[in-house]
């Protein structure tokens, strides 16, 4: 499946730094990428109604990985899938009277065109789940042979305590994995599991639903086996980076290492579990359930400017959990007014120190707030008049455009 069309990434002069990122396994800062490519595998969408802010907050923070890690020289190899095979699919297509792919095309293009407008760089990977069920059945052939699998009237489950390691992502007791699992579509409460917290791997097909062939009867995968087999097939065991928002730790990522780890027999899934924090919006974490989201195709179609919306999620820390305010964007936009009129001066302070405090700044942990605010105080500087270096503007031009996506 394609993604989107690429946009313009300009190298620039010199060399980033490493980039470290805060690992939510371990807790600890750690190198983000172990060897000249840099593999990052970042869960998409469910695609049955339109890219929240939410949505574009966590897709923003690992474009800004991904461009900090190609300054610093690395080449990168990017997956992203599409979970087009969900319930809450099946769901709204029923509600709305829709084929099920008829609505995840529907949306699935709505999400490109998202994604091209925010200038997000594509993956070069983009993988729908229904592609993909060769991988996932073959997958779970192997969990099968490890005796990991077992039959619930014929349904397949996985046993979680087959890996020693469950649970070391989220570092959640059992009380606090089972209300999250029964939370985020898991089903702890059925009749003839072994485990309460054990996930499905293979649906048998039931009226009205999608089915594929399989050695194990038609049916559908269950979640979290299409991200684990889509990243073994593309990245492979040991890929540096799995990333999402922080409600996927439990159940969507611990599970899938789990599934890996018992396949290949080769933990780690990932090396670093990366995290982005959650979006609110009048009091309440942006949700379809509840319906208070802020779109960004509604943005999009009001011409509003897509570096503004960029400068205003990047105010605060990708892990931190925010509000999404309204009066935000109108702040962002007059920052980004002045950050124009200092690069249309004919010359301003020196930017070589611009371009490796930013550096600096994003390659720890992607710390975009104090990156703006190194941009800031060179804006402030030239529109003040200071400096004659004619060579500046273009320079931080370049430096905010390639690194963090805002084209001034």
């Amino acid at each position: 499946m394609d993604a989107w069309a690429a946009d313009d990434y300009r190298p620039l002069p010199g060399s980033g730094d490493p980039v470290r990122l805060h690992d939510t396994a371990s807790g600890l800062s750690r190198a983000a990428a172990r060897g000249p490519t840099a593999s990052l595998y970042v869960c998409g969408i469910t695609p049955y109604d339109a890219t929240h802010l939410g949505h574009a907050a966590t897709y923003v923070a690992f474009d800004v990985l991904n461009r900090t890690w190609r300054d610093s020289g690395h080449q990168v190899r990017y997956v992203q899938n599409v979970t087009d095979i969900d319930d809450p699919l099946l769901e709204r297509a029923e509600q709305n009277g829709q084929h099920w792919a008829e609505l995840a095309a529907e949306q699935t293009d709505l999400f490109r065109a998202d994604m091209a407008w925010l200038r997000v760089l594509p993956p070069d990977r983009f993988i729908a789940a229904s592609d993909a069920i060769a991988q996932i059945t073959d997958l779970i052939g192997q969990l099968k042979d490890s005796s990991a699998v077992y039959d619930v009237d014929g349904d397949l489950y996985f046993s979680v305590r087959s890996d020693p390691a469950f649970g070391s992502i989220s570092h959640l007791d059992d009380a606090a994995m089972r209300a999250l699992f029964a939370e985020r579509g898991g089903d702890p409460d059925r009749a003839g599991k072994q485990d309460p917290l054990d996930c499905l791997l293979w649906r048998r097909e039931r009226p009205g639903e999608p089915a594929w062939p399989s050695p194990y009867g038609a049916g559908r995968p269950g979640w979290h086996i299409e991200c684990t087999a889509i990243a073994l097939e593309h990245l492979g065991a040991g890929f540096d980076v799995q990333g999402g928002g922080n409600d996927l730790i439990f159940p969507h990522h611990e599970m899938c290492a789990s599934e890996a780890h018992v396949a290949t027999g080769r933990p780690p899934f990932a090396q670093s579990y990366v995290h982005a924090g959650m979006m609110a919006y009048d009091g309440e974490k942006m949700s379809k359930s509840l319906g208070n989201l802020v779109f960004a195709a509604t943005l999009r179609r009001g011409d509003t400017d897509p570096s503004a919306v960029r400068l205003a999620l990047y105010a605060e820390h990708y892990r931190s959990c925010r509000e999404w305010i309204d009066s935000s964007l109108d702040a962002a936009g007059q920052q980004l007014d002045r950050w124009r009129q200092a690069v249309r001066r004919p010359a301003g302070p020196d930017a070589i120190r611009v371009l490796a405090d930013v550096r600096g700044r994003l390659a720890d942990d992607l710390d975009t707030p104090a990156a703006l605010r190194v941009v800031d105080q060179w804006t402030e500087q030239t529109l003040a008049g200071a400096g004659d270096d004619a060579s500046a503007p273009g320079l931080v031009r370049d430096t905010v455009d390639t690194l963090l996506g805002i084209r001034l």
